[in-house]
């Protein structure tokens, strides 16, 4: 009888929780030695959240984490190391003005009479250098190398300090498909040298040529797990989708108008050779859905002129537009609430009338100096219709509500009587009654002749305010989706690169 094999990585009944957010909810996940994990979900399903608990960056509220079947505390990046864990981000961590050697051992540099010993640091670099199959001399500046071989890098840096256990986040998300190939034959690499990885990826495709086992996170807790023979790309898809969303969000539809925007082709700078095309007609709400990484903010930000289509074609009302600056976007009607309200949409430190009135600064001017009667004027109607809990115009923005703070940033682009609104998860990061009030402010301006185009990452928010559905995936329109095709289901396959199935 075979004896069973105790876990390398073994966590039982995971527990975290934010201020108003439960992040992961009893979640198990085990890990054995020389294994590729792969660990999958819809955005917010838990993934981040839990990869940081176990490098060290989040302490959990409850639950067990055993290596070797002993349990440990991680309460540091310095515990998950000392345990052999260590994490590569999606956005890499390097120093670019430092050469390769020097970053892999940034920290933990070896010491000879008191001095950090600089032929022991390249010596030991060449031999991580090797493992990774980089053939760079260890001098060459990090700056200078493509973002494939900075992943690289980490993967070496990582094995400096003797991980056991790697974990990638999207480690393909900046690669280019030969970037990525090489990285593909390093994990096999290291999966044959007795390392452990755990692979999050939204590229299902990568999924089922690297892992040995999925597991699949769904709203904070496990949705399931898919042995290798019973991995593909459906069973990911439903387990990741598996929820009831019996109740849809009820609303009323307006009949579209004229075509208000008209996009042929259009180049982004984020994805400069692939044309997009799709158009939204007056009182017509039209969703974006995607994974992160599918270019769905991107695409606002250039309709927006933050960065400028590199080619195509923009009409607005049948005119062609080339909205190079966010200014020149507003004259031609277009507005964005950006998904940052904080860092874009808001300047904290001032009151809600100033707010109001930053788009409108030019028109509300007096002998060149600022109209404050129009500004609260402006203000005050702001304030009225979005129903903005405030105790007065002069309150400073950063100490309300974050429902009431994202009322502002829409209250504001409103003034300026908007022909097409771009919203940018219009409801994240707010309370239920808030979002029933932006759903609510949305049928309103879209009967009222506003088209509006919208990127969330909600799956019920897109079923349950969207005419009809673009769907992204890297950078591409997978699909276009009508009202009644709306389904989940349909969703994920578009926004997981799978157009047959959708």
């Amino acid at each position: 009888m075979e004896v069973a094999q105790t876990p390398l990585l073994d966590v039982t009944a995971l527990e975290k929780q934010f201020p108003g957010v439960r992040a992961l909810h009893n979640v198990d996940l085990t890990l054995n030695r020389g294994e590729v994990l792969a660990v999958v979900g819809e955005n917010g399903a838990g993934k981040s959240t839990l990869m940081k608990i176990l490098a060290g960056v989040h302490t959990p509220n409850a639950g067990t984490i055993r290596i070797e079947g002993r349990e440990v505390r991680i309460q540091s990046v310095r515990d998950a190391q000392a345990h052999g864990i260590a994490l590569i981000h999606q956005e890499l961590n390097l120093a670019g003005n430092l050469d390769i050697a020097a970053n892999i051992f940034l920290g933990i540099e070896p010491h000879t009479a008191g001095f950090i010993d600089s032929g022991q640091i390249h010596a030991k670099a060449a031999g991580h250098l090797k493992r990774v199959g980089l053939d760079f001399p260890t001098d060459t500046l990090v700056a200078d190398l493509t973002i494939g071989h900075q992943q690289l890098v980490e993967i070496a840096k990582a094995l400096s300090v003797d991980a056991r256990i790697i974990i990638m986040d999207e480690p393909t998300s900046s690669l280019s498909q030969t970037e990525s190939e090489t990285l593909f034959k390093v994990v096999h690499d290291l999966r044959s040298q007795g390392i452990s990885i755990i692979y999050i990826s939204h590229r299902l495709g990568e999924v089922m040529v690297l892992a040995d086992r999925v597991v699949v996170l769904r709203d904070g807790e496990n949705a399931g797990e898919l042995a290798r023979e019973q991995i593909s790309h459906n069973a990911m898809v439903k387990l990741m989708v598996g929820r009831d969303l019996s109740q849809f969000y009820q609303r009323n539809t307006t009949e579209p108008g004229s075509v208000v925007i008209e996009a042929e082709n259009l180049r982004t700078p984020a994805h400069p050779r692939i044309g997009l095309s799709f158009s939204v007609r007056e009182g017509e709400i039209v969703g974006i859905a995607g994974l992160v990484g599918a270019g769905r903010t991107e695409l606002l930000e250039t309709l927006f002129g933050v960065t400028p289509a590199v080619g195509g074609t923009l009409k607005i009302a049948g005119k062609v537009v080339h909205p190079k600056t966010p200014l020149e976007a507003i004259q031609f009607g277009i507005v964005l609430a950006p998904e940052d309200r904080k860092q874009h949409g808001l300047i904290l430190e001032m009151s809600v009338r100033e707010n109001a009135s930053l788009p409108r600064l030019r028109m509300d001017q007096k002998a060149g100096a600022i109209d404050f009667g129009a500004e609260i004027e402006v203000a005050t109607e702001m304030v009225k219709k979005m129903d903005i809990k405030t105790p007065g115009l002069e309150q400073v923005v950063q100490y309300l509500s974050g429902g009431n703070q994202q009322k502002v940033v829409l209250g504001k682009w409103l003034a300026m009587k908007p022909r097409l609104l771009l919203l940018d998860e219009p409801t994240r990061g707010i309370d239920v009654g808030s979002k029933q009030e932006i759903y609510r402010l949305m049928e309103e301006l879209a009967a009222g002749g506003v088209a509006i185009l919208f990127v969330s990452s909600e799956m019920e928010e897109v079923l349950g305010m969207a005419d009809r559905a673009l769907v992204m995936h890297e950078g591409v329109i997978t699909g276009e989706l009508a009202r009644d095709q709306l389904s989940e289901e349909a969703v994920m396959q578009l926004a997981t690169g799978n157009k047959a199935a959708a």
